[in-house]
């Protein structure tokens, strides 16, 4: 939007014609907009003073229109995207199991993993369901869940190594009783069955999740070119329940996404004893000084920002936003860089309805369980 506001300042304010506005703002955005837009300054400002303006405002303004000539593009690129953003927003606003499950379907994409538009879509009231071989299909699905709401099944296609064909076949070929039908008559191999068992695709077949991997091998015996009801070592011994911490490694692994609880979330009573608040709470949080947790998201050097470095970090309440000086990054870089969590330790800076951290220290914070990966300097 800024061509648009660019050419709109110099109308109003210098009288420019429709033709040299236009020629302004596309000039600004030119391989070589420092010059051009230089070019423009006795023009903007001597039609402004003239209009009444004040020489400083005047010159303040050309100094806006000037900055935007490093970055600024087309006022029909502008118009294209925020026309994208508005329509993104009013979907995601009416309809945010349907917007959910598009922008699942179109991975890889975007900004976002999936993992943080789960989380997103958890806070503003969507459910979203794992896989399951008797009612998901290749991809996701939106369903109504047990509270009445529409919320959204992951697809079949979603589990490691399992791909759309075999996905496709499973969907199609349900209701499954057992281990060993599912490789005779959808062609499931051993890889893909122990991925199945692990994501909680065949808690419906009425055993846990680790006896399911425990007779994976053998049922995968079972193919079509054997009788059935041959195969041997399917019953599998009493095992242990995993931990929460593991079963969230289990679903990265197989998944790559936590449709449960995060690790972050099993660790709230002790970060809670550290003194660590949540990215919710930080709006109301009292003094300057605070210190925030969470799996980093993202980690950015832009060009135009003077050497800060910007990591985001997400808890299971939201994200905060982590601001390195120079200084600060040099000194903590090599935790900041390498660390999958992080706690930080800083100055809350509230502007413009935005709240950041500044980072003063940072340690790397220990989850018990993987993070999903974050998406860096891109």
């Amino acid at each position: 939007l800024g061509a648009y506001v660019l050419g709109q300042r110099a109308d109003d304010g210098a009288r420019c014609t429709r033709i040299n506005c236009s020629t302004l703002a596309a000039r600004a955005s030119a391989d070589e907009p420092q010059r051009a837009v230089c070019s423009r300054n006795d023009a903007i400002v001597d039609g402004m003073t003239a209009r009444g303006y004040e020489r400083e405002f005047a010159d303040a303004i050309f100094q806006q229109i000037h900055g935007f000539s490093e970055y600024g593009f087309p006022e029909s690129h502008a118009a294209s995207f925020a026309l994208l953003v508005y329509a993104s927003c009013w979907i995601k606003n009416h309809h945010p199991a349907e917007f959910l499950a598009a922008m699942l379907n179109s991975q890889p994409m975007g900004f976002w993993s999936p993992q943080s538009l789960l989380a997103d879509a958890e806070r503003h009231g969507v459910l979203a369901l794992r896989p399951d071989v008797q009612r998901s299909e290749a991809e996701v699905t939106l369903e109504v869940n047990a509270e009445g709401s529409l919320g959204l099944r992951l697809g079949l296609s979603s589990v490691r190594g399992l791909g759309q064909e075999v996905a496709r076949a499973v969907a199609a070929g349900r209701p499954w009783r057992s281990q060993e039908e599912l490789v005779r008559r959808a062609g499931v191999s051993r890889a893909q069955l122990e991925a199945l068992s692990v994501a909680g695709a065949l808690d419906s077949l009425g055993q846990s999740r680790r006896s399911l991997l425990w007779s994976s091998g053998a049922a995968a015996q079972g193919t079509a070119d054997r009788l059935p009801g041959v195969v041997t070592g399917i019953r599998a011994p009493a095992l242990e329940e995993p931990s929460a911490l593991e079963t969230v490694a289990d679903d990265l692994w197989a998944l790559g996404v936590t449709p449960d609880a995060t690790a972050l979330e099993l660790l709230r009573p002790d970060l809670d004893e550290r003194g660590i608040t949540t990215a919710a709470g930080l709006a109301q949080h009292q003094g300057s000084k605070v210190v925030v947790a969470g799996v980093v998201t993202h980690r950015q050097h832009p060009e135009t920002a003077h050497g800060a470095v910007f990591i985001n970090l997400e808890d299971e309440t939201g994200h905060v936003n982590v601001v390195f000086s120079v200084g600060c990054w040099a000194r903590w870089r090599s935790v900041a860089r390498g660390a999958a969590a992080l706690a930080v330790h800083g100055r809350l800076e509230r502007g413009q309805g935005a709240i950041n951290v500044v980072a003063e220290r940072v340690e790397a914070l220990a989850l018990g369980a993987p993070a999903p990966a974050s998406r860096d300097f891109r």
